[in-house]
């Protein structure tokens, strides 16, 4: 089943779980989509397996900056009605503040969408959605 689908079948159902399930990438780093107050939240499960610092410890930007990301083509995917998955150009990802070892939460905000671009920005929070983990500005290609 492709990520269309899978995204078309969520929406259907209002269980984004069937996402974290069957993408590999979400199910290897514990990603989860649910929706709250009509936004779509994209969380990161802790797990001490993504720490880039194990001493604080603290996880890794990468999984930081992936997060942020896919939560970002989730939004995309679910706003679009075509069948085309939304592709990357290019983001630029702001670290603010250490993401320790516990559930990290995004969500994203489509700024503009064009009939060939669409601008995304997204932040990621653990405790507080006022102070922001990381934030991230995408640019997308969409078909």
């Amino acid at each position: 089943m492709s990520f269309m689908e899978l995204i078309k079948r969520a929406k259907e159902n209002q269980d984004f779980s069937i996402l974290s399930e069957n993408i590999p990438y979400m199910k290897a780093l514990g990603i989860n989509v649910h929706q709250y107050g009509g936004l779509l939240i994209t969380t990161l499960k802790a797990n001490p397996q993504l720490a880039g610092n194990p001493w604080i410890p603290a996880l890794h930007g990468g999984n930081i900056g992936g997060l942020l990301e896919m939560a970002a083509i989730v939004q995309l995917a679910h706003d679009q009605e075509s069948d085309d998955l939304p592709r990357t150009i290019n983001i630029t990802v702001e670290y603010l503040r250490t993401g320790f070892i516990k559930d990290l939460h995004a969500k994203a905000l489509v700024t503009k969408r064009g009939r060939r671009v669409a601008n995304v920005q997204v932040q990621c929070w653990q405790d507080d959605p006022g102070k922001p983990v990381a934030s991230m500005h995408g640019h997308f290609l969409m078909s």
